[in-house]
């Protein structure tokens, strides 16, 4: 059996995830046997309508099939209860499949929610073609996402993620953990675990700010390293419960590639490629904006300024320089055009950067100083004047080199895919077999 979950959460707290730690345990009593980790599964990050991560979980596991109606009315139970149906904008949704293997017309699903806009009559319609079972609430958005995390196997690249909870007394309460053992715990298993700190602002970032149920959580390469990391930290408040979820968390799931600037939609993550067509220019709040072109059509392109180094590099580029961009498309509104607002700038090749100074004196080597308009050039040092010299062309040297950029790592995306996980991504067919203690209790 897979069940799938999706969005029972609001901006006042619960958390999917924390939902999904609570059922594995209840699950047990049944003898069921999970036959992977639990599937934390981000989609498009660009929908308009996400609490936060736009994450949605999966279980998968054998069972034996007299417990089958006690699995889903257990866990259907704590989906309701767990739901905050009350809040504006939450829409849970659960959906169960029985099958043996994953269809690929639901695996192809899956990957559609990931980079682009799903309707609830898609998800529907694939569910009652697959023969599952689904409910949900309010608009019942939530079964769009429950199904996608079903459908993602993630038989390619993934990561994983250690997720620890805090006990209902200290909800809501500043997250108490010694930050010295998070940079030792980078320092130790960097670069196997990713994103635990912002070296730029020299701040920890695995701890959240919202009134959710996470403590810290943990991402990395393999199941083993996240488990060591977390057990370099020293909580200073009660860990309820932890869990290890495969995810597709840093693997740049979400972005797609484009042909024509011309194809590129809104709500998407694109790769695209072009040619700088106006030089960067700085607008309130220190944001970096750059036009792009081919042969096709013309966007912008926003470094905002919490991208760290990305922004100083957009801000270096100039006409011609030829580059790749990828980042989230925003729609066009009445104040400002098609923008895709970056996350990676990998630059191909750079043009020349040529200005035009005054000559030098003849006599005393100092930069001459036009007398005016057609009037010829003064040395300011000697008086020599001079009607036959002109400004000369002077190749500056570029303060950026080609190659790819990322944006900082307080601003990356759940999915954008960080520079030290290049080389590291599996393969497809890799997945290692689970580790014995993968959650607590």
């Amino acid at each position: 059996m897979h069940i799938g979950l999706d969005d029972t959460d609001s901006t006042k707290g619960g958390c999917t995830t924390y939902l999904t730690a609570v059922l594995i345990e209840k699950l047990e009593k049944f003898k069921v046997r999970y036959i992977d980790y639990p599937g934390l599964i981000r989609l498009n990050p660009n929908v308009p309508w996400k609490t936060r991560g736009n994450g949605a979980l999966c279980l998968r596991f054998t069972y034996p099939s007299e417990f089958e109606d006690q699995i889903k009315e257990t866990a259907l139970d704590l989906w309701v209860n767990h739901s905050a149906v009350k809040e504006k904008g939450t829409d849970p949704g659960i959906v169960f499949l029985k099958t043996d293997e994953i269809p690929s017309e639901l695996n192809e699903y899956s990957k559609k929610t990931e980079t682009a806009i799903v309707t609830l009559k898609e998800a529907t319609s694939l569910i009652m073609k697959l023969g599952a079972e689904a409910a949900g609430f309010n608009s019942c958005r939530g079964i769009i996402g429950a199904l996608a995390a079903i459908g993602e196997t993630l038989d390619c690249d993934h990561t994983y993620e250690l997720i620890a909870y805090r006990t209902p007394e200290n909800l809501g309460t500043k997250r108490k953990v010694d930050q010295t053992s998070i940079f030792e715990m980078d320092n130790i298993t960097s670069p196997y675990t990713f994103n635990n700190v912002d070296p730029e602002k020299g701040r920890v970032i695995i701890t959240p700010r919202g009134p959710d149920p996470i403590f810290f959580g943990i991402r990395g390469e393999s199941a083993e390293i996240v488990k060591k990391a977390f057990g370099l930290v020293k909580p200073q408040e009660p860990v309820e419960r932890w869990v290890i979820f495969r995810s597709n968390q840093g693997t740049d799931a979400h972005l797609k590639p484009f042909e024509s600037l011309c194809e590129i939609e809104p709500y998407s993550s694109v790769i695209a490629k072009g040619t700088v067509s106006k030089n960067p220019w700085i607008v309130p709040l220190r944001h970096v904006i750059f036009s792009l072109k081919d042969d096709s059509a013309e966007i912008d392109c926003a470094a905002y300024e919490p991208t760290g180094d990305l922004r100083k590099v957009a801000r270096d580029l100039i006409v011609g320089d030829s580059v790749e961009v990828y980042g989230a498309v925003h729609k066009a509104t009445n104040s400002k055009p098609l923008t895709i607002n970056l996350e990676k700038i990998n630059i191909l090749s750079l043009t020349q950067k040529i200005i035009t100074e005054n000559p030098v004196c003849p006599s005393c080597r100092k930069h001459l100083k036009s007398m005016g308009k057609n009037q010829g050039m003064r040395c300011e040092k000697c008086g020599c004047k001079h009607s036959d010299l002109e400004k000369t062309a002077v190749v500056v040297p570029r303060s950026i080199k080609v190659g790819l950029y990322v944006t900082s790592t307080r601003s990356q995306r759940h999915l954008t895919k960080p520079l030290g996980r290049y080389k590291q991504e599996k393969i497809c067919g890799s997945v290692c077999p689970m580790i014995c203690e993968w959650h607590f209790p």
